[in-house]
């Protein structure tokens, strides 16, 4: 039976894909796919350079020396009240890490963060290490109202979104809390602009450092709440160097409306910086060390108590507060003496006085166990 012509044709037509055209194919192929593979090699030696050069680095970490811890404190986290209170004794500063847990959470973190592993749940945190090279905000001290001593801004290292820990919930270290952390923790701030060191914290469930993860708006100098503060917090003096304050003298009790002083002795603490919360100057300012020394001012308020069995209501105004900034001050004691004009009833008053940097804040310490520079007393007004 003869073929039809139709089905040879079809047949011959069939060989489009052979001889030198499948070569051609096949070569192109082969050259598409080695440039593939060429692309990911290079991809990938440039990933393994980066992170083992992290790794390296994580081979220099040293764990700290210990810190110095209360004499008479009992030693451990330890519960109280039925259980149902966890006591961290020394602010945790007992709860050490050895050199290899430091470099093993040093590892866990690069392989985690460093280099192309698709990580990105770690996207949201990514400011966290950015390097401060944005300019900085405009000083709010420039403005002659807001300060006396306006020409003399050290600080102003306001960056932007580097805050570490600000007042947006910040250092909240989940792994040292006892249990008590009910919420799920971020994860570790990752690396970003190429940067192959962890962050300051990184391994025990840091929540936040920056303002880069927060809802709330941008504060702005001014005395708002529900914001978040970008400041950085600036420099910390030595342990020897932190500011110290003390509450000399004050009367046991006064007569309503009628005058009355208080002495109040403040060490390591240099009563030159101050920016009119009024003017902006509220949490703008990081701390700034002169000679080791803070720079600053101290406050004094009274405020009548409506009672001594639980802690005061903040919101409402004190009957008396003022900030002194007096140009003196310095590593020795010495002492200030307030006058307050009087208390306007009858009952217990509660007079405080606190060291702040430049912006307001309680000056930072070198140690967790150090108590801030804080003082209260309690005065009958009869």
């Amino acid at each position: 039976m003869r073929r039809s012509k139709y089905r040879r044709a079809s047949s011959r037509n069939s060989g489009w894909f052979s001889g030198r055209r499948r070569i051609i194919a096949v070569a192109a192929t082969l050259v598409a796919f080695g440039g593939i593979v060429t692309v990911t090699q290079v991809s990938n030696a440039s990933t393994n350079r980066t992170q083992k050069k992290a790794l390296s680095a994580c081979d220099n970490v040293q764990a700290p020396p210990t810190a110095k811890l209360s004499t008479k404190t009992r030693r451990g986290t330890y519960t109280t009240n039925n259980g149902t209170v966890v006591q961290h004794p020394d602010d945790g500063a007992g709860d050490t890490v050895t050199t290899a847990q430091l470099r093993d959470r040093c590892r866990r973190w690069v392989m985690n963060n460093v280099g192309n592993n698709g990580n990105a749940t770690t996207a949201p945190t990514a400011a966290a290490t950015t390097a401060a090279t944005t300019a900085p905000a405009a000083d709010p001290s420039a403005d002659p109202s807001a300060s006396g001593d306006a020409g003399n801004n050290n600080g102003g290292n306001n960056n932007g979104g580097n805050n570490n820990g600000g007042n947006n919930g910040g250092n909240n270290n989940g792994g040292n809390n006892g249990g008590q952390q009910t919420t799920a923790p971020a994860p570790d701030p990752s690396a970003s602009n190429g940067a192959t060191t962890p962050p300051p914290g990184a391994g025990l469930g840091v929540l936040t450092n920056n303002c880069s993860t927060s809802q709330l708006p941008q504060h702005d100098g001014f005395q708002k709440g529900d914001r978040c503060v970008t400041t950085e917090f600036g420099e910390v003096a030595s342990e020897n160097n932190n500011a110290s304050l003390l509450i000399t003298q004050a009367p046991r009790s006064v007569a309503v409306n009628t005058p009355f002083t208080l002495q109040v002795s403040t060490r390591n603490l240099i009563r030159d910086r101050f920016l009119a919360a009024g003017a902006g100057g509220y949490y703008v300012e990081s701390s700034v060390l002169a000679n080791g020394i803070t720079r600053g001012h101290f406050h004094t308020a009274c405020r009548m108590l409506a009672n001594t069995n639980e802690a005061p209501d903040p919101a409402p105004v004190p009957a008396f507060f003022v900030a002194t900034e007096d140009k003196k001050g310095g590593a020795a004691p010495d002492v200030v003496t307030i006058q307050v004009p009087g208390m306007p009833t009858t009952g217990i008053a509660q007079c405080a006085s606190w060291a702040g940097d430049g912006s307001h804040r309680i000056p930072m310490m070198q140690r967790a166990n150090q108590t801030p520079a804080f003082d209260a007393v309690k005065i009958l007004v009869r």
